[in-house]
């Protein structure tokens, strides 16, 4: 179907569909939001903390900006040690000189090269619409971002993203489980470990 230079619909299109496209236009997030998202899934035991940087600094090496990795898991489970071991890999040789938690302040923002890097941590975060405060979007938009606690962001988290659920195991190991959506399935079905 074709719209003339002033955006009216030709005589006899269906109004409906020139108003959705019309919609998708002036919003092309909405239209790639709206398309079937993929799946790959990987399940790896980490024997040490050494082990859990080391999937950090490979995945570190994986992310580009507009990037969501989701860490999931208990209290301890190691969420805050994966994303110190993936923002030492993205700060390559410029390096980190320290990594806090953000428990406290809810965000840390780290300008590191190819894209800053946003940490989250959202346990204490009452409500999802509290996140519109933190920035997510821009984080969500130009940077990678870390989200621990992802399940507070409710709806707000985008279906694209890599999942990373860690459990504990005996002494310091952890089981990882990821699962890659969207452009991450390809990654993540790449991604030798």
């Amino acid at each position: 179907m074709h719209y003339n230079s002033s955006g009216q619909c030709p005589v006899g299109a269906d109004l409906s569909t020139f108003q959705e496209r019309l919609r998708a236009v002036d919003n092309p997030r909405r239209m790639i939001e709206s398309l079937p998202v993929s799946l790959a899934e990987k399940t790896l035991v980490l024997r040490s903390l050494a082990e859990t940087e080391a999937l950090a600094a490979r995945l570190a090496r994986l992310a580009v900006a507009g990037d969501v990795l989701a860490l999931a898991g208990g209290l301890g489970a190691g969420k805050t040690a994966f994303a110190r071991g993936f923002i030492r890999a993205r700060a390559g040789a410029d390096g980190v000189a320290e990594v806090p938690s953000p428990t406290f302040t809810l965000v840390q923002v780290y300008e590191l090269p190819g894209a800053p890097v946003w940490h989250f941590d959202l346990y204490r975060l009452a409500r999802p619409d509290d996140a519109w405060e933190l920035g997510i979007e821009d984080a969500f938009a130009e940077a990678i971002s870390l989200v621990e606690w992802p399940d507070r962001l409710g709806a707000l988290l985008p279906e694209a993203r890599l999942d990373l659920e860690l459990t504990i195991g005996d002494g310091e190991a952890r089981q990882a489980k990821l699962a890659g959506r969207g452009s991450w399935a390809a990654r993540l079905d790449a991604l030798h470990v």
